[in-house]
């Protein structure tokens, strides 16, 4: 009788420890998710500072390109505001307004040689190569948590305490189109 008392308790230990194995797991992806939203809000928001820094540089010299600067001012407004959804909308929009002001300062040599543009689009560059990185991380640590509340028996406890899937950082529009490059 002692033997099989001892048996059951171990046994629903071993139940009880499980349980708070996975739930720690799963609180364990869901903040990893978090902090990888943050870094690329960390990197977001050096690129919503420097952008006013960009915009005064090439107004004197982009006069009639005065709908680009627009579109990136009005950008920048919704990039620090609003749901993950709406910042990556958002972060996607300025991206395209950038390299419409580096194209266009192709136009302008006395723009392309002034160092402060200069010092800005390579900041602005190195910026952008951060947010790709933070991206990535993102989505692999979406994936990874994603996977952890869906797969057996995790399923059971995430659905016990609300794990919900999150969505992943997505390119929208022109960045998804086949880039077309010509050299005539």
């Amino acid at each position: 009788m002692a033997l099989g008392l001892w048996i059951g308790i171990g046994i629903v230990v071993f139940i009880v420890l499980a349980i708070v194995l996975m739930y720690n797991g799963l609180v364990r992806l869901r903040l990893r998710v978090d902090n990888a939203w943050a870094q690329i809000d960390v990197q977001l928001k050096r690129r919503y500072d420097l952008i006013p820094n960009l915009v005064n540089a090439v107004k004197g010299y982009m006069k009639h390109e005065k709908g680009v600067l627009e579109e990136v001012t009005a950008a920048r407004s919704g990039l620090m505001k609003g749901s993950a959804s709406s910042k990556a909308a958002a972060s996607n929009q300025i991206t395209d307004a950038l390299k419409t002001i580096f194209a266009v300062a192709e136009n302008y040599p006395q723009l392309k040689a002034n160092e402060n543009f200069m010092q800005l689009q390579e900041e602005l560059s190195g910026t952008e190569s951060k947010i790709a990185y933070a991206r990535q991380f993102y989505n692999d640590s979406v994936m990874e948590y994603n996977t952890g509340i869906q797969v057996f028996p995790r399923n059971i406890l995430a659905g016990m305490f609300n794990f919900v899937k999150r969505d992943f950082f997505e390119a929208q529009g022109k960045e998804k189109e086949v880039v077309k490059v010509d050299f005539n």
